[in-house]
């Protein structure tokens, strides 16, 4: 099971992206994070559905310094590579 995810807010600037890798890789899921020019964040996480659940769940607070506006969700494929990585911004 994957997702593609975009979250939006104050999501840039507030380590956003380095609290994601740590929340995933403790659900044990695979794929990865990266800022977008549009001032999202965009992820793919990939794994079991109680791992993937627990995850949107907490993207929705986010670290401490975010304000998540919303969060878009969409079927998404496996990522290629093992393990979860953050991205350069795309």
């Amino acid at each position: 099971m994957a997702r593609r995810i975009r979250i939006a807010g104050q999501v840039q600037g507030v380590g956003y992206r380095d609290w994601l890798v740590g929340v995933a890789r403790a659900h044990g899921l695979a794929g990865w994070v990266r800022n977008r020019r549009d001032g999202t964040v965009e992820a793919l996480l990939a794994g079991d559905t109680p791992g993937i659940q627990a995850v949107l769940l907490a993207c929705r607070r986010g670290p401490p310094l975010a304000r998540v506006e919303s969060i878009e969700e969409t079927l998404a494929e496996d990522p290629a590579e093992p393990g979860f990585a953050r991205l350069p911004t795309l």
